[in-house]
């Protein structure tokens, strides 16, 4: 697709988990799960892939690129994967309510999006985004439009996505999880749940790092990965008490994990740390540095880049290794 064939497809969509709860006098739905899918005429990967979309994301962030190339859902069709495109809980076309879902965190605004995905002190390194750095560029309308909050409880949010993600596990059988920043957590702990419908779990940019702490304010991820507890052997209940190295996730360690991180990302400083946590904890894991595999210049929203059909090579190449041991 991103090379201009034309590719024989099926594709449609549906809405996973949805309760029903009450509301005065309405019975509504309570966090459904948006899925876009798609599958090539000719599936010859082994795998499915479902694609985790980050912060305030949406599905999207995985359909095409901000200045309107092609985006990895439709390479990974063209490469034989059947994928499922969701958008979390709360996000894009899975609805937000707050007297349903809870109270909504801070919006995203450009200042913040452009912190985060294009950074002027990065610029030297960063030569993969695909505009320029200014904030009057209308590329930056395309990267903010589809952006909204998060849920404000963190727990609750990684929760929901971990939830959602098995039941579409448990209805399209085993797959790979490929997911982007704060979609991770959620991939995290459903892998942790269900480690026999999880081929491997690719988290591209991962949040973090462990333990991760606001300066002056609360600890955001206070079970090391997550907001919520995963599956520690022994069990612990207190995140204070977790002891990296005693404290095991014997179902996580079932999956093979590759971490992958751009050059110019700040996420590329910790990648290291989130394997070295998951390592501790008996977990197979590999930080995959993008550079390191002769893809380069590559920041936090790798899947938006100039090269990034060259970067879901690598990831692919990665997971054709690990499946095939």
């Amino acid at each position: 697709m991103g090379t201009g064939e034309l590719i024989t497809s099926r594709r449609g969509f549906f809405w996973i988990g949805t309760e029903r709860v009450r509301h005065g006098d309405d019975t509504v739905p309570r966090a459904p799960m948006f899925v876009a899918w798609e599958e090539p005429e000719h599936v010859t990967a082994e795998y499915p892939v479902v694609l985790v979309h980050g912060g305030g994301g949406q599905g999207t962030d995985w359909m095409g690129t901000p200045d309107g190339r092609p985006g990895w859902a439709g390479e990974l069709v063209r490469r034989g994967h059947r994928v499922y495109v969701v958008d979390r809980p709360g996000h894009g076309r899975s609805p937000h309510h707050p007297d349903v879902l809870g109270p909504m965190g801070p919006p995203f605004g450009y200042e913040r999006l452009k912190d985060l995905f294009a950074p002027d002190a990065a610029a030297e390194r960063h030569i993969q985004w695909p505009g320029s750095r200014d904030l009057a560029d209308p590329l930056f309308d395309q990267v903010a439009a589809p952006t909204g909050p998060m849920l404000a409880d963190l727990a609750a949010s990684q929760r929901l996505d971990a939830e959602r993600l098995v039941q579409l596990l448990e209805q399209v059988g085993p797959a790979v999880l490929l997911t982007h920043s704060a979609g991770a957590p959620g991939g995290w702990l459903a892998a942790d749940a269900r480690p026999e419908l999880v081929g491997a779990l690719l988290a591209l940019e991962p949040m973090g790092p462990p333990f991760l702490t606001v300066p002056d304010g609360p600890r955001l991820l206070p079970w090391g990965l997550t907001a919520a507890p995963p599956a520690f052997d022994p069990p612990v209940t207190d995140p204070a008490g977790i002891e990296p190295g005693t404290h095991r996730l014997p179902n996580l360690a079932k999956v093979p994990i590759g971490v992958f991180t751009g050059e110019a990302s700040a996420f590329d400083g910790f990648g290291g740390d989130v394997v070295a946590f998951l390592a501790a904890a008996g977990c197979r894991a590999e930080h995959v540095r993008l550079a390191e595999r002769g893809v380069r210049g590559n920041g936090h929203a790798v899947q938006f880049e100039r090269n990034n059909r060259e970067a879901l090579a690598v990831l692919l190449g990665w997971l054709e290794e690990v499946t095939d041991r």
